[in-house]
Formats: structure tokens, C-alpha cells, sequence
């Protein structure tokens, strides 16, 4: 492993383990000024979704590694005005490597490209976890610690106009435990101070297809937002 690889992993390593200390309620360990200032010059070696990639390697950071087929790392434009947010990949993406390629992943792209006039390539698709959990369960707390900060490090390289939220668990991965899609889905909150839509995931929207009609309106507010035309017709 090359020096700048190994250390990234180092601070990637740490960065992970003061997230779920923190989670949990723990103080984060002392640190001197200059291993602070180190860690924060060593962060920057990430500079592109190639680096950040490459960086997570085969990841075995948590119990998820363990049944995953391939890691889904996301995809799309590295310039996207755009980033749609999962929860987890589902069995297709697992098999695939891809985010959002089965039957939830169509729909998401006929919104995309149908409804709001975009194609899937020009925004950015990911999940908050990068492993499908067994039997598409939830993933869990610590999962999710382990594993968010890869997705911060891809909003941090992207920087996106604006971040859509698709589902219960992403909004509540993000927004905090208290989130409701139900009540709270199509209202405006900041993340990594980005505007953030959050909106039903597609997979609801296949058994609920009522849902649709709202998720209609919250991608116009997204593409309001982006300044993009919104068809009276789609």
C-alpha cells in the first residue's frame, strides 16, 4: 500500500471510530494542536470520488462487509447540481456494484429523466451505507456511524446545489432519529449547510402508488430550487 493510501485509511480509520464514540455519547479523545492540525493536512489527500474510492478499498469496517456481494460506492456526475440519497443497496445493486438498478432504481430514474427533465448521469446516487444489509433489513446505529462518513466526504468533494432524502431511513440517518417521512417529507432543512428535500423512496412508491403525487411535488420543489422549468404535463 502506498504511504498517502495507508494514511488516508489511518485518518478515514479514526474519523469513523470518534463518529460512533460520539454517537454513543463519548467524549472525543485529547489531541495536541499539532496531531490536530496533522490529521486535518492528512484529511485533504482525499480529493476526488476516485481518491475517496480508492481510500475505502475492500471495506471491512463493519459487520455489513460480511454478506455483501460488492461494495456500491455510488455513481453519477462528480459536478452534480443534484444528489439523491438511499438508505442501503437492495439485492440488484448488491449484485450489480451500482446504487438504485432494480425495480425501485427505474422508477427513481423516470423521475429523474421523465419528470424532472435531467438524465440519470448529470445527478449523483448513493446511499447512506455502502452494504446491503441481510435480508434488506435497516441498517443499524453503528452501521450507519461507520459508514456516513464516506457519504459527508462525497457531499464535501461534489458539493451539490441541493440533496434529496429518499425514504425513512436516509431522512432519519441525516435529520436524527425523531424524523418522520410521513409528516415531515416535502419541507426544506440544511445538511452539511446544503438544501435538503426529503421526499418517499421509490420502493414505497411501487406499493403506495397514491404517494406518487406527492413526491411529484416535492421534486418541483427541488427543481424550483435549481431553477429548472417545471412541466404542467409530467
Amino acid at each position: 500500500m502506498k504511504p498517502g493510501t495507508e494514511l488516508a485509511e489511518i485518518v478515514a480509520h479514526l474519523k469513523n471510530l470518534m463518529a460512533f464514540d460520539e454517537s454513543i455519547g463519548l467524549d472525543p479523545p485529547r489531541v495536541t494542536s499539532s496531531v490536530s492540525r496533522y490529521l486535518e493536512g492528512a484529511s485533504g489527500i482525499v480529493r476526488t470520488l476516485e481518491d475517496l474510492r480508492s481510500h475505502i478499498g475492500d471495506c471491512k469496517r463493519c459487520k455489513l462487509s460480511r454478506g455483501r456481494k460488492n461494495l456500491v460506492f455510488g455513481e453519477g456526475s462528480s459536478k452534480a447540481r443534484l444528489v439523491f440519497v438511499g438508505e442501503a443497496p437492495g439485492r440488484e445493486e448488491d449484485l450489480a456494484g451500482r446504487p438504485f438498478v432494480g425495480d425501485a432504481g427505474k422508477l427513481l430514474t423516470k423521475m429523474i429523466e421523465n419528470g424532472m427533465g435531467l438524465k440519470r448521469e448529470e445527478v449523483y446516487i448513493c446511499n447512506i451505507v455502502k452494504c446491503r444489509p441481510p435480508n434488506n433489513r435497516d441498517p443499524e446505529k453503528d452501521e450507519i456511524a461507520t459508514c456516513i462518513p464516506f457519504l459527508k466526504e462525497q457531499l464535501r468533494i461534489i458539493q451539490p446545489e441541493v440533496i434529496c432524502a429518499l425514504g425513512r431511513v436516509a431522512g432519519q440517518s441525516l435529520m436524527g432519529r425523531g424524523f418522520n417521512i410521513t409528516k415531515e417529507r416535502g419541507r426544506w432543512v440544511s445538511y452539511m449547510n446544503v438544501p435538503l428535500m426529503p421526499t418517499f423512496h421509490p420502493a414505497y412508491l411501487l406499493r403506495y402508488p397514491a404517494a406518487k403525487r406527492q413526491t411529484w411535488e416535492d421534486l418541483k420543489e427541488i427543481m424550483r430550487c435549481l431553477g429548472l422549468e417545471v412541466k404542467k404535463n409530467a
